[in-house]
């Protein structure tokens, strides 16, 4: 499982992802998500540092994509925020993990962190953007209730 940073900093890129290219403020991501806004600040802070996001102060400012949606991977944010998965320990967290320092969980960890890699790797900000988009299009609709018959 992902970091709960990790999973918050992907929400709030697909949400910025969805506005288009116009800024974002962290309020409306926040709010949008169901983020705490000074979590999700610290976040975006760190996220603009590794040259992930791009952050305007003032009217018209707010937090923009820095490369295309296409571009920034869940790898991208899991490296940017230091989350336990990109590092190669141990399963059991006795070392750092490697062949010569194999544990009883070393052949299926190292299979199994290798398939997740891929997965990060695979995976992009505008990927979850589309989900995102369509779930909330999905629930719209269902709020909406069945149509009305034509008359």
């Amino acid at each position: 499982m992902l970091s709960q940073a990790v999973g918050y900093a992907v929400l709030a890129l697909a949400h910025i992802a969805a506005a288009g290219g116009r800024p974002v403020l962290v309020k409306d991501m926040a709010e949008a998500a169901t983020i705490p806004g000074p979590y999700l600040a610290k976040i975006i802070h760190l996220l603009g540092r590794r040259g992930i996001v791009a952050t305007q102060r003032g009217v018209g400012g707010g937090v923009t994509l820095a490369r295309p949606a296409t571009d920034i991977t869940l790898l991208d944010l899991c490296e940017a925020l230091g989350d336990p998965i990109v590092e190669p320990r141990c399963m059991l967290g006795t070392a750092q993990c490697s062949d010569d320092r194999a544990c009883p969980a070393h052949k299926f960890w190292t299979s199994h962190r290798a398939k997740t890699i891929e997965f990060l790797q695979g995976t992009c900000v505008a990927d979850v953007a589309a989900f995102e988009t369509r779930r909330r299009w999905k629930l719209a609709v269902g709020k909406a209730g069945p149509e009305a018959p034509a008359v």
